[in-house]
């Protein structure tokens, strides 16, 4: 840890449902955001996608009229935000990249107002009422990390909480907290999974917190929107994959936690995964499949 690093670092969680106007999302994003900040919060997170309701279950050409710019409306708002509260802010965008071209990503903005850097979701699904490769092109600025309140931050959006890969190079990166905006939830006839389902998402999180020997801090909606019910459940863990805050599945929630960043060293001298990856024997990782 640099000298410009912090030894602890106070993270919130906005667990939030979207109402039908953009507008108001990003106003009750933004009243949230400075409740976060009176509690302390250095970093606030919104959910994927924020300033709408989750669009992307029908394949509608006229939802391409939510996209906008980095910078635009919604970067410029939050900035103001970030300033006013003194603390970072990820947020969920719908980029406009140009014409036809489109990406689900997410904006760093540090407290000072100014925008970091950008993360483009680089797993796209499409499923049944996820039909995010009709609105999506794939991320291409690759898994970074981003400097903000004093700390290494990774983001990931959603589908990506996946993927052990993603999170691995991320955290190679020198992540310390493992960020995923999410917007996932269950079907109607779904319910009697939905528990089994909220269960192997968060543990697949946790573990890429073990795993790396990272904190992760995963934010969801609530809410019905359409045919999802979105489970909320958003969560805080700690290296050794500990729950240090979670919210509830149905209510909009405020969830903040203090991290010791100490524990990653720690925890990593304990549970040396790092130390012992056999990079000589891994090549084969890159392939589809191995035949």
């Amino acid at each position: 840890m640099t000298s410009k690093e912090k030894d602890t670092l106070t993270v919130a969680l906005i667990q939030m449902s979207m109402a039908d106007d953009p507008r108001s999302n990003l106003d009750k994003a933004i009243r949230r955001i400075g409740e976060a900040a009176s509690r302390g919060a250095d970093v606030v997170c919104l959910p994927e996608l924020f300033r709408s309701r989750y669009f992307c279950q029908e394949e509608d050409h006229s939802k391409f009229s939510l996209a906008e710019t980095i910078p635009g409306d919604t970067t410029a708002a939050l900035s103001t935000a970030a300033k006013k509260s003194n603390a970072a802010i990820i947020g969920g965008i719908f980029e406009k990249r140009t014409k036809g071209l489109y990406h689900n990503s997410a904006v760093v903005i540090d407290s000072g107002g100014s925008i970091v850097g950008t993360y483009r979701k680089m797993h796209i699904p499409d499923d049944p009422h996820y039909y995010e490769k009709f609105y999506f092109a794939p991320g291409d600025l690759g898994f970074k990390v981003y400097e903000a309140a004093q700390s290494k931050l990774g983001i990931l959006i959603c589908w990506d909480q996946w993927y052990p890969e993603a999170a691995r190079l991320t955290s190679l990166l020198g992540a310390q907290v493992l960020f995923y905006p999410s917007a996932i939830g269950w079907f109607d006839d779904e319910k009697d999974e939905a528990v089994k389902m909220q269960s192997a998402w968060e543990t697949i999180q946790r573990s890429h917190g073990i795993a790396n020997g990272v904190f992760v801090a995963a934010v969801n909606r609530v809410g019905k929107e359409d045919h999802i019910n979105f489970w909320g459940s958003s969560f805080i863990s700690g290296p050794f994959g500990e729950v240090l805050a979670k919210a509830s599945p149905d209510k909009e929630e405020i969830l903040v936690a203090n991290l010791d960043l100490g524990m990653i060293e720690q925890t990593r001298h304990g549970w040396p995964f790092l130390r012992d990856r056999r990079i000589d024997a891994y090549g084969s990782i890159a392939s589809r499949f191995i035949d």
